[in-house]
């Protein structure tokens, strides 16, 4: 299938003309209008330095229903230990550049660009993209940063620098997100460590069908506060 290049206007190829690796449009911009309307549809944005910005729609699709989760016996244990001190919202920015640095030392490349962190600062200043930090000391130890629309969470990377500091945050977020009745988390792309928590891979065409009932509710849009209300999954 030929690869969309798209201009200026605010549209994109439906989803299931994707190449067999997922590509499915290059060029465009990062603009907020676009970014939404590209989760609205399933699609993110994934590319290295110098490249103009490639947008993907894998089939199949990881996905975390919320219904599915499963937390580790282990991860329990050190999630009651307390270890970590939990927020969220709190420094997005400094979230978005250790992912990026993350994957620089560890890859020596990096998808999380300039024009990305600056792109998603402006969705976390609208109210669309969040994050999640885990704190030790007053240090940040690690964390996670996704976009949230309608009843879905896009999970888009996270870092650590000390031991299970990403696994408690994730699982942290997880269990908020069910209390406030979120159905699914994207993955995106398959992971050992994501398939630990009960994400599986499911049909690009499954996962936007429940995308599509995820969009029908409110969107909780602006700055997100952990509540230690409710009930314990831990």
């Amino acid at each position: 299938m030929p690869i969309f290049r798209l201009s200026n206007e605010l549209i994109f190829p439906p989803p299931d003309l994707a190449e067999d690796n997922g590509l499915l449009a290059v060029g465009g911009d990062l603009c907020e209008k676009r970014l939404l309307l590209a989760y609205s549809m399933g699609i993110f944005p994934w590319y290295s330095k110098g490249d103009p910005v490639l947008w993907w729609s894998p089939d199949p699709r990881l996905v975390l229903l919320t219904k599915n989760l499963k937390i580790s016996r282990s991860l329990r244990q050190t999630i009651r230990k307390g270890l970590f001190t939990i927020t969220f919202d709190s420094s997005f920015e400094e979230v978005i550049k250790s992912c990026a640095s993350q994957h620089l030392q560890k890859d020596g490349d990096t998808w999380i660009t300039q024009d990305m962190i600056k792109a998603y600062i402006s969705l976390h200043h609208s109210g669309y993209a969040h994050s999640v930090e885990a704190w030790v000391g007053g240090e940040l130890a690690g964390g996670l940063y996704g976009v949230s629309l309608g009843s879905a969470f896009f999970g888009e990377s996270m870092f650590t620098k000390r031991t299970d500091a990403s696994k408690v945050a994730f699982a942290t977020l997880l269990q908020q997100l069910i209390r406030w009745d979120f159905t699914l988390v994207d993955c995106q792309v398959a992971t050992t460590h994501l398939k630990s928590f009960g994400a599986a891979e499911i049909l690009r065409s499954d996962f936007l069908l429940l995308l599509g009932s995820a969009l029908q509710l409110p969107t909780k849009k602006g700055k997100w506060k952990l509540e230690e209300t409710g009930t314990a999954l831990f």
